[in-house]
Formats: C-alpha cells, structure tokens, sequence
C-alpha cells in the first residue's frame, strides 16, 4: 500500500493470484444507463493497469428511493450489467444503501499469474511513454455541469469514458518488456505519470503536443471552465514540475486534468515501444501515442516541453 499500486494483489499458488479493487462515484452525466457504463469502465480499469483480467464484479449502490424514481436505478444497473457483458465479467452479487445523492461503482476481483504483475513503478532511463487514451474528461464533465458543453465534445468524452483499457490490457499481456504501467485517473496525467518515478533515480520528459486531448477543449481551460480537482492537482505537484518555455499554461493545465476511466500509462523500452503502439493501432487504439520518455535527470521530477 505504501507504493499506491491502483490495486491489491494476493498469491494463491506460485502461478495464480487475485487483483481486488474498488471504485465508485457520483454521476458526472446526465443520462443515467451512460453512467453505469462509465462507473464500471472506471471500476475495472485498475485490474488492467496491474496486466490483470478482471473476472467478477459486486455493484456498490447508493441511491435516494424517497426522492428519485427507482427507474433511473434501474437504468444505472442495465449500463454497468451491459458494460461488465462486454468485458466479459460475471455479476455475483452486491450492496445498496440508501442515500441523499446516487452514487455507483463496483468491487472487482481478476487473476493473473504472479510473475507477470505490472507495477507503477520499475521505469528505467530510456523507456518510452504509452498513453493510450486523450484528455480532457474532468473538463468536459465541468463543462456539462455548467451548461456549456459542446454536444460533440460531450459525445467523444462519453465514447472515451466508456471504452475499455480491455484491449490494450491483453496487448500488453502479449509481453515481458513492459517495465511499469499505472492508468491516468484522479490525480491527472501529471500526478499519475510522478507516481511511476516518485522515491526513484529516474525522472521524464513530456512532450506536450504528443499527448492526445479531445479537440475543441482549449477554449474551454483559457475560460476558467475546469474542476476544482485540476487546481488542487496542480498546487499539489507544482513543485515537480519543471515547464519549458514554449509550452503554453492551458495545456499544462490539462495535463493536470482528473480523468474518468482515463487511458493506460505504460513504460518499456523504445523498440518495444514503436512496436506496441503499432500494435495498438492495428488493434483500434487511434489515439494512443508516445509522450514522453523516463530520462536519469531530474530525479523525481517531469520536464514538460
């Protein structure tokens, strides 16, 4: 627990362990079947960023039945049952509780062999940086609440927030060179990225305009549209960030910006790194993309360029 792995794992036999986690929250759109589907994308992620195959599912509810109609429950469940369908995990049970606001996730059990764990920690100097989805969802999600989201950017949010990291996951499966990996979550892209060298002798570079993010989004930042989570993101790592010259604060901005069921972050070395992105993409992964490289300097600190 002291090296904020994004699950647990316990060893059964020396070629079996389980991955437990769990996640839930509450509604960050409007249409009730869409957030089953983006709390249990969100819920699962965290066994694929360990390498893990997630297997059974508990839902955890929360939900006011004296001030709502039990029909929105009911459309929340039908979104996560669809979506945990699709990954190909069993619904066995679960707990509900009544509540003043809804709230949905779920505890996840997988399997996975214990010599094929992938931590988030273990990048060394040389590797290159996976990202396998865009950013921008905290943002988007802002904007929903204040009215004043584009119907199309709140369109490609929602398609990234319910897309699994089930594919990449098994492309990395494939593999014995990844050396770390994490998904990009709360803490945004930065914060997660700082976790993987955190304690270490290793540091990154970022290249800013490689990282994908949803199109349209700037005007959005350079209004002050952003979720409080970005600023307390932002003042809390701010001291390891060093910010080159030339790029611009909005899209350091975004690069702080916390993610919902946001996209894998993988660390390995360069060759197999253009390999796997190539793979990626034959697979239907467009906007995965190489950001960055783990670099010996500064330790313990990203330089974004």
């Amino acid at each position: 627990m002291e090296h904020a792995e994004d699950a647990g794992v316990y060893r059964l036999r020396d070629d079996l362990a389980i991955i437990q986690t769990v996640d839930f929250f509450t509604p960050i759109v409007d249409d009730p079947y869409t957030f089953g589907r983006i709390a249990v994308t969100n819920a699962l992620s965290d066994i694929y960023a360990m390498g893990g195959r997630p297997l059974t599912a508990l839902n955890i509810v929360c939900f006011p039945t004296r001030k709502m109609d039990i029909g929105i429950l009911r459309d929340i469940l039908r979104g996560g049952l669809d979506q945990m369908r699709e990954a190909g995990v069993l619904l066995i049970g679960g707990h509900s509780v009544e509540d003043d606001e809804p709230k949905y996730g779920l505890s996840v059990t997988g399997v996975i062999h214990p010599d094929k764990v992938l931590f988030n920690r273990g990048a060394r100097p040389g590797d290159r940086l996976i990202l396998t989805k865009a950013l921008g969802t905290g943002i988007v999600s802002t904007a929903v609440k204040g009215g004043v989201a584009d119907p199309a950017l709140v369109e490609r949010a929602v398609v990234c927030m319910t897309t699994l990291n089930r594919e990449a996951a098994e492309l990395m499966a494939e593999r014995s060179d990844i050396h770390a990996c994490t998904d990009v979550t709360g803490f945004g892209f930065l914060g997660h990225a700082l976790e993987m060298i955190e304690g270490s002798e290793t540091g990154m570079r970022i290249r800013a305009a490689a990282v994908p993010i949803f199109p349209g989004i700037r005007p959005l930042v350079e209004e002050g549209v952003v979720p409080g989570g970005l600023i307390r993101n932002r003042k809390f790592r701010e001291n390891q960030i060093e910010i080159g010259p030339d790029c611009p604060d909005w899209l350091v901005d975004i690069l702080f910006d916390p993610q919902t069921a946001g996209g894998l972050l993988i660390a390995l070395p360069e060759a197999a790194a253009a390999d796997l992105l190539g793979r990626m993409r034959a697979a239907g992964i467009a906007e995965a993309a190489i950001v960055g490289e783990v670099t010996a300097a500064p330790k313990g600190k990203i330089r974004i360029e």
